[in-house]
């Protein structure tokens, strides 16, 4: 394959695409560069079958290789080791665009590995894995023949920015990525500060410009090419056993499909299933997967039937209907906070665990200084479908459906660590799934965050709309249910507010979606949304006022910088010494930032006193209490502070003049002083004097120096007093 190169300038930086470099061993290959961000993606797809499969066996993995930001991996052996989260989202959306458009029946395994080569640390690399995947495999022999583009929208000072830096996305409103073919949307993903649908509609139509400039420069490269698209035989299905199947299972499955309970429809599907199998001898496994085959044909055609040409759904619903919703909070006692939501057949109970600044999540990416305060995990055990499996690690769609929860609910955190100084994780545990369980996660992790007393500045809820489309004829399903999922050509998941969305996540079956139909299912999903809040509050209308008892107490407050290290102490002495004492947890940082969290109340004031003491410094004018730890001749040296020494003159014992300091103090006795001066270097002088009101410096103490009478005749002796 010759070496190829196009480049094309999008919001002054220039997209590069290079084919026939590197990587030539694969069946198509590329090199992507935006900004001084380089990534490599290589597409291979097997010729040979091995055996027959229902799905296209499609992997994709996306690596981010360490030395790209010029770091190496933290740990023991040095090496990058199992995919991160970042990862794994990454290359689910690099899946999720590409898949829908091989040709129906391809089933060989295909396999899509991207690595990123250079990190510039402004420019994202997630939309060029989806540009590298698609350019990849339109430039090979793989017959895939329809590229995309794509790139990321930002919103910012109400001007939409195609492919914003890090920086501007901080400051941006939207978050968003875009893929389309030439005919439409492919898949949509945004991340929102409540933002209208409008102007979802408006940043999708600002991205398609770009898009099409994307698609154009990888067809440039392929006509350089002289490529011949792989052929492969589709296996299809004997017509006349499907029509012997059609009319003669037809009105059983129908009459399956519309029983209401998933486990009994499910379990009447299966009924039927195993009566035609039964017909057929066991060691007839193609039949076998033939009779499966047509079944399930069967149930797609039966289902989305009824829906375009009925004008009914399998379950009895109007289009537009959600299913019954129940929401329960606070039915766990020792949880922070807790909640149980229950829409149809999908049940999501979650929990809220409050923790401290020792609790926050260290990211050992490419970034620098990593860390989240605010996590969400979704776990999907095979109970909550009926099935039985071992119970392993997080798998990618626990990670994806977690992940796209977290951000829906994201903007609703509270983040001044001043006013909640929290970590915060939510665990939603699906105990029973039929559809849409991560927006059910959403609402159910709000209502754990309000009953955990968590000050959200917004109740946010979701919802999943779902497609069926033949030609020009289609109908939006609000609140799908799982076999619709299963059998229909979109899922539009969106959550957000009464004023706004704050995620999207649009998945596609159809190779793309005209833009009136995505306006018109945003539109259901903002009506559902706002039915789905109603529910919420009416189980619980805003946070709780306090936060749960069993909670750890936080306070921050702020020391002198420079006093940091009288804290800390000679090797952490001091520090561990407070913590031990109080059974607390402490932080304290350069800025002089002091965070101190414990379960009690009156741990938390000990400590904190403890390291007021450390750290205070005297001022002029104030009374200290105070112990006498040196003399000399010339005074003596109070301790009125851990760190903090003054010097109280022997002309400021006594309203009078002393002789012999030690007549008058004497060491490790309780004093009480007046700090009067503090000079430059910060040396601190002190007064008893000072505190004794109305009397005369030449006045000596009558116990001391007790007025003898005049003598009786002559003037008396002045030496003698």
């Amino acid at each position: 394959m010759p070496e190829i190169k196009t480049n094309l300038e999008i919001n002054n930086r220039t997209l590069s695409l290079e084919i026939g470099r590197i990587g030539k061993q694969a069946d198509g290959s590329g090199l992507f560069r935006y900004g001084d961000t380089v990534m490599f993606v290589s597409a291979t797809s097997k010729k040979e079958l091995k055996e027959p499969k229902p799905f296209l066996p499609l992997i994709v993995d996306y690596r981010e290789n360490t030395y790209a930001a010029g770091k190496i991996p933290g740990g023991f052996f040095k090496r990058e080791g199992k995919p991160s989260e970042r990862e794994i989202l990454i290359s689910r959306l690099i899946d999720r665009p590409i898949r829908s458009l091989f040709p129906e029946g391809y089933t060989f395994d295909t396999q899509i590995i991207g690595f990123l080569l250079s990190a510039d640390l402004e420019n994202e690399p997630d939309f060029m894995g989806i540009v590298g995947a698609s350019t990849a495999l339109y430039c090979s022999d793989i017959p895939f023949t329809t590229p995309i583009g794509a790139v990321k929208v930002g919103y910012i000072n109400n001007q939409f920015v195609i492919n914003p830096t890090v920086n501007q996305l901080e400051e941006s409103l939207l978050n968003m990525i875009v893929a389309g073919t030439e005919e439409g949307t492919v898949i949509v993903e945004a991340f929102c500060k409540e933002v209208e649908e409008s102007l979802i509609m408006d940043g999708i139509a600002a991205a398609r410009q770009d898009i099409l400039r994307i698609i154009d420069a990888q067809k440039e490269l392929y006509s350089n090419l002289n490529i011949q698209k792989r052929s492969f035989s589709v296996k299809e299905i004997d017509s006349q056993k499907y029509n012997e199947m059609e009319s003669k299972l037809t009105a059983e499955i129908k009459e399956s499909m519309e029983i209401p309970e998933k486990k009994k429809h499910d379990a009447r599907l299966k009924e039927i299933l195993d009566q035609q199998l039964a017909e057929i001898p066991p060691e007839e496994e193609e039949k076998i997967e033939e009779v499966k085959e047509i079944f399930f044909q069967l149930q797609k055609k039966i289902v989305r039937n009824m829906i375009l040409h009925e004008g009914k759904r399998s379950d009895g619903r109007t289009f537009d209907e959600i299913r019954p919703i129940k929401a329960e909070v606070g039915i766990l006692p020792r949880t922070h906070g807790s909640a149980l939501f229950t829409r149809g057949e999908t049940q999501c109970l979650a929990t809220v665990t409050l923790g401290t600044f020792e609790d926050v999540q260290r990211l050992n990416g490419l970034n620098e200084g990593e860390s989240k305060s605010f996590m969400l995990h979704y776990n999907f055990p095979p109970f909550s479908v009926g099935e039985v499996s071992f119970l392993r690690a997080p798998g990618r769609r626990e990670i994806g459906h977690g992940a796209l929860a977290e951000r829906s609910i994201l903007p609703s955190i509270p983040l001044d660590e001043e006013n909640f100084p929290y970590t915060i994780r939510i665990v939603s545990d699906i105990l029973e799934s039929n559809g849409s369980s991560s927006m059910a996660t959403v609402c159910g992790g709000v209502l754990a965050l309000m009953d955990a007393g968590v000050p959200l500045s917004m109740i946010i809820a979701g919802i999943a709309i779902g497609l069926v489309k033949e030609g020009d004829q289609y109908k939006i399903l609000t609140d799908i249910a799982g076999l619709e999922d299963h059998v229909g050509d979109m899922d539009l998941k969106v959550a957000g507010t009464e004023k706004g969305i704050t995620a999207i996540q649009l998945d596609l079956k159809i190779p793309s979606l005209p833009d009136h139909i995505l306006r018109e299912g945003l539109e259901k999903a903002r009506l559902a949304r706002l039915s789905v809040l109603e529910k919420m509050k009416d189980a619980l209308p805003e946070p709780r006022s306090k936060i749960s008892p069993y909670a750890p107490r936080i306070i921050n407050f702020f020391v002198n910088p420079e006093k940091v290290g009288d804290v800390i102490g000679p090797g952490g002495k001091i520090i561990k010494k407070i913590i031990a004492q109080t059974s607390t947890k402490i932080d304290i940082d350069e800025t002089g930032k002091v965070t101190i969290a414990s379960p009690d109340p009156e741990s938390v004031e000990k400590a904190k006193k403890m390291i007021t003491d450390l750290t205070a410094e005297a001022e002029i004018g104030k009374t200290y209490a105070g112990k006498v730890i040196r003399i000399e001749e010339y005074g003596a040296f109070v301790q009125i502070l851990p760190n903090s020494i003054g010097l109280l003159h022997i002309s400021e014992i006594a309203p009078y003049r002393i002789r012999n300091i030690r007549d008058a103090v004497k060491m490790g006795q309780d004093i009480t002083v007046k700090v009067i001066s503090i000079d430059d270097d910060n040396k601190v002088r002190v007064s008893r004097k000072a505190l004794i009101s109305g009397s005369s410096e030449n006045s000596p103490p009558p116990d001391r120096h007790p007025r003898r009478k005049p003598p009786r005749y002559g003037k008396p002796d002045k030496n003698r007093y």
